[in-house]
């Protein structure tokens, strides 16, 4: 996220340059047009930033989401590693939009049931698809 800001922030400090540099080029000493020429390209350079912005804003949001969705995995997975009796190594997590997808074997239905409300108590997850299946036999 960092990394996309600063070459955002590079991007927009050259073509600025670019910009500043082109404008005086053509001028003369009673040159009016240098003006105008000069207003169409802070025009350019401010849309362009503004295309850029939008641009890796979304890709800030998608990135941030995809984190948030690893960090929900995670912290899941962590919460049922630390109950007993749940094999966690059993049971696998899968989060998207955080939705969070329990599969797998365990030994109960009690087992299955602790696993999906472990799910649920973890702050940030919106809801859980329960898809444990409970050994016969």
């Amino acid at each position: 996220m960092i990394e996309v800001r600063k070459s955002t922030a590079i991007l927009a400090a050259a073509i600025t340059a670019v910009a500043l540099t082109t404008v005086g080029c053509n001028r003369t000493a009673n040159d009016t047009t240098g003006r105008a020429t000069t207003d169409k390209m802070a025009t350019t350079t401010d849309k362009t930033a503004s295309t850029t912005n939008r641009a890796t804003t979304g890709a800030t949001t998608e990135t941030a989401v995809a984190v948030d969705d690893a960090a929900l995995t995670t912290k899941v997975k962590t919460a049922v590693l630390a109950e007993p009796g749940l094999k966690s190594t059993q049971i696998n997590v899968d989060t998207k939009d955080a939705v969070v997808t329990l599969s797998g074997t365990v030994d109960n239905a009690e087992m299955k049931s602790r696993a999906v409300q472990i799910a649920q108590g973890v702050q940030g997850v919106k809801s859980v698809n329960d898809n444990l299946s409970v050994k016969t036999g």
